[in-house]
């Protein structure tokens, strides 16, 4: 017979939910979108147009043509509507058909869906609901960033990927505390997630790593850093963070979100302004944000590395030290059932603090280790 503890740990890898989450969805900076032509965005099964009127206004719309389904995103912009390549048909940004050159008249059926679309602090967002539902006022919860389009900070420095797996598995990065040690090779020692409405954080207190990053003489000394990250609905991160340096911070914040594409694909961006201050103004701003970004890129890099090669799994096998994976799911779910099916569980206030005492001795060991091995093979000349 054989006993408890000799069974067999099965992963139950399950399948990704064919449903696209309720929510708003970051597409982007809103400024490309604003040269004048129609732009293709592949999001939630299908094909999107977006266009910008005569004013600027930026309009979503179903790419696809109600007359014969030809490619709006292919055709051109005529004043403030999307003609279509095909037979010319021109959609309004509010879903009507406002010419047809060469008719009498324009059907009265001929309505196409327009989406929903929110402008703030540089992006463009759009409203998916798979209920048909406008966004209400409980749905407003994007909130403003106050450096971004400011003269006290630094332009945006955007990145846009594609990533072949489902989204959940970015979320779930909001929990892990031991990822940022051995993908990111961060150093926490402090790690909170709170979970609250539409809303889920993570606070972390890091302090640097000489062993991967070790001091370059005549620099700043990197001390640690300073997160507080917050997921906003289900899909868009913003993340006030602080590089702290001997004698001075660099304030920041990062932006990380995405948009589904199909169950098994999404597009991952990812952007960072950085604060001007004594040390660092016009250019230098600029420059410091440009390297951050290339920094930050590498981590999303590692990410897109592991969920490449990782299997989907639906009951993952955690240890103290872990976070509350199962409490954020519950948390997400929300997203992906009707309004009607929300339950308190996904949506009542929840917090977890991280006990880090054994990690935190664990990985000080490991870096110890590691920097005697870089003293002995300096010293053997490798």
């Amino acid at each position: 017979m054989t006993s408890t503890q000799d069974e067999v740990r099965v992963i139950e890898a399950g399948a990704a939910p064919t449903r696209f989450a309720r929510g708003w969805h970051c597409l982007g900076l809103s400024e490309p979108f604003r040269d004048g032509t129609p732009h293709s965005v592949e999001a939630f099964g299908t094909k999107l147009v977006v266009f910008a009127d005569s004013e600027g206004k930026l309009n979503i719309l179903d790419a696809y043509c109600r007359h014969m389904g030809g490619d709006l995103s292919q055709g051109t912009v005529k004043g403030d509507s999307v003609a279509c390549p095909f037979h010319d048909w021109r959609w309004g940004g509010k879903g009507k058909c406002t010419s047809i050159p060469y008719a009498r008249r324009v059907p009265p059926l001929a309505r196409t869906r327009a989406w929903t679309t929110l402008e703030q602090d540089g992006m463009l967002f759009v409203w998916h609901d798979p209920e048909g539902r406008a966004p209400g006022e409980e749905d407003m919860y994007i909130p403003r960033i106050e450096g971004a389009l400011s003269d006290e900070w630094s332009d945006w420095v955007w990145y846009t990927t594609e990533v072949d797996t489902n989204c959940r598995e970015i979320v779930d990065n909001i929990v892990d505390m031991a990822h940022f040690f051995y993908v990111h090779y961060s150093f926490p020692v402090f790690f909170k997630n709170v979970f609250e409405g539409q809303v889920a954080s993570q606070f972390m207190r890091g302090q640097a790593r000489e062993d991967m990053r070790p001091h370059a003489s005549n620099t700043p000394k990197m001390l640690g850093s300073r997160s507080d990250a917050s997921y906003f609905g289900p899909s868009f991160m913003i993340d006030d963070l602080v590089y702290q340096y001997e004698g001075y911070d660099v304030e920041s914040v990062l932006i990380n979100c995405h948009y589904p594409v199909s169950p098994d694909k999404f597009v991952l961006m990812y952007g960072i302004i950085v604060k001007k201050s004594e040390q660092f103004q016009g250019d230098a701003a600029e420059k410091m944000a440009n390297a951050f970004g290339t920094f930050i890129a590498k981590g999303f890099e590692q990410d897109v590395e592991i969920w490449k090669n990782k299997t989907r799994i639906e009951n993952p096998l955690l240890c103290e030290e872990d976070g509350p994976v199962y409490q954020l799911r519950r948390w997400y779910d929300q997203f992906y059932v009707d309004r009607a099916d929300v339950t308190p569980e996904m949506v009542d206030r929840f917090e977890h603090e991280m006990d880090t005492t054994k990690a935190v001795a664990a990985w000080q060991k490991e870096v110890e280790i590691n920097l005697e091995k870089a003293r002995e093979n300096a010293a053997a000349g490798v």
